[in-house]
């Protein structure tokens, strides 16, 4: 692997460029067997932006990362942390109804 923190660093410019705030972004890099955790951390009035809507603007950002980590053969996962003061509570899962085979 030529340069190991090459993952950290495409996350950083990428958050950089969407929010408004690119001063308040911090990304943390873990290894351990399952690969590789970056942490992402913005400040809150940004959130939205990294998460887009319906969690799209988060799924892209994942499978690029996905990519990258495929280039150096390492499995990358992205992890958004949760801003202190948030008030966002999570929504309950529910159960499906099983799909009717007609």
């Amino acid at each position: 692997m030529a340069n190991q923190a090459s993952d950290q660093e495409f996350l950083e410019y990428l958050v950089k460029s969407i929010v408004e705030n690119p001063d308040k972004v911090q990304v943390e890099r873990k290894v351990d067997e399952m690969g590789v955790l970056l942490s992402l951390k913005v400040a809150p009035q940004d959130m939205g932006l990294i998460v887009g809507r319906q969690g799209s603007t988060a799924k892209a950002i994942r499978s690029l990362l996905r990519i990258v980590g495929i280039r150096n053969n390492a499995r990358v996962n992205l992890k958004i942390e949760e801003p202190e003061g948030s008030t966002h509570v999570p929504r309950p899962r529910t159960e499906r109804a099983p799909e009717s085979g007609f």
